[in-house]
């Protein structure tokens, strides 16, 4: 699994107009983008490594602070352009494969006492955040 983690003073996804998910607060925005042989145990590991990141103010962590996450899942995060100047998108996992992994990252957020927002898997979804500091990072487990 991958993850590009962003810092934020608030974030919110908008989904046909509608704003589906949002955090008015500090907090995480995640994109998560899934692979073909990523597993509920890496779900998990991306979830509680998340809740500990140390990057709010402060060196705190969401779970210092009961910081928000706003989580969307992203499969252009494994994407290859690598050749040409079209991407491919081999290396992401099919939506009925993606879906309950990223649901998995959700719940054991959720699990772990976290406020978790959402957008809308497989939506077009338009996403806009504040990104404060900035502070940008991609994890991979």
């Amino acid at each position: 699994m991958r993850a590009v983690v962003q810092r934020v003073s608030s974030a919110s996804v908008e989904v046909e107009g509608r704003v589906v998910g949002a955090v008015d607060e500090p907090g995480l925005l995640v994109l998560v983008g899934v692979t073909h042989t990523d597993t509920p145990a890496e779900a998990a590991r991306l979830a509680a490594k998340l809740w500990g990141l140390r990057i709010l103010h402060g060196e705190k962590s969401c779970s210092d602070v009961s910081a928000p996450l706003l989580v969307i899942s992203q499969f252009t995060l494994y994407g290859d352009a690598r050749k040409g100047r079209r991407p491919t998108w081999q290396a992401a996992a099919p939506g009925p494969v993606a879906e309950p992994l990223v649901d998995a990252v959700v719940a054991e957020l959720r699990a772990l006492g976290a406020h978790v927002e959402t957008g809308v898997f497989g939506a077009d979804m338009k996403v806009s955040l504040v990104n404060d500091g900035p502070i940008t990072l991609i994890l991979d487990v």
